[in-house]
């Protein structure tokens, strides 16, 4: 896990006094890791200004108060799913590079991810902490920065015919990631605006494209993939 390597990590780069200052944003809702990640970041970053937000909101207004050079944002946040903060950042500040925290290494999650933009990946299970200066140099370098597993991931669904970004629609993902909760075909169109006919629609015809034959196999894939997650109350990206 990324807290793991903390007491090697806070030696890491204290030599590195060419490093320009920067300013960084750490958005995470967790106060511990998020004091542990500002913290790292000050020790391996020398001379760096880091700042802390609670909330996907309040990372918002310190990327538009400090234009930082980088935001590391977390994706699960209590006012909402990090990836959908990522445009509003852009806006706040067009020149920040995002790196996204996660410990939800998964299709679906890169996927968004991916299509979001951001310049980096970083997984909060595999990776040190060591790595937060290498994403910082990365990215700010103009390249991007992928955990090794989310550089797996992507490879794999790049070569996979079947993968469902070649196979379902944003519409049809959005969709999915409803069933995939257990939601009728009524609740789902309550959540989108659509008709519980077209929604039924869109059910069939997703289980067509991914080859699944029951609502039960539909659910499986949906957690398997990320489009749903057994637990989502309380826990971190």
């Amino acid at each position: 896990m990324i807290g793991h390597a903390c007491k090697g990590a806070c030696d890491f780069g204290a030599n590195d006094r060419s490093l320009e200052i920067v300013k960084i944003v750490i958005v995470e809702d967790h106060q511990l890791v998020r004091e542990m990640l500002v913290m790292t970041c000050t020790n391996v970053l020398p001379g760096a200004s880091v700042t802390g937000a609670a909330t996907g909101t309040e990372g918002v207004a310190r990327a538009r108060q400090l234009q930082p050079a980088v935001v590391f944002l977390d994706l699960v946040l209590p006012d909402g799913d990090g990836v959908d903060f990522v445009p509003q950042i852009f806006v706040a500040a067009p020149s920040t590079r995002i790196v996204a925290l996660t410990s939800h290494t998964d299709e679906f999650t890169l996927h968004r991810a991916l299509r979001a933009h951001v310049h980096g990946f970083v997984d909060k299970n595999e990776q040190p902490l060591e790595v937060l200066h290498d994403a910082v140099m990365t990215v700010m370098d103009g390249r991007t920065y992928f955990s090794s597993a989310a550089q797996r991931l992507s490879l794999a669904m790049r070569n996979n015919p079947a993968s469902f970004d070649k196979l379902l629609s944003e519409h049809e993902q959005r969709i999915l990631a409803l069933l995939g909760e257990g939601l009728t075909n009524d609740e789902a169109a309550a959540r989108i605006g659509l008709s519980s006919a077209t929604v039924r629609t869109h059910r069939n015809n997703i289980m067509t494209k991914l080859g699944i034959h029951s609502t039960p196999q539909l659910i499986l894939y949906a957690i398997e993939k990320g489009f749903t997650r057994v637990r989502r109350s309380g826990e971190g990206a």
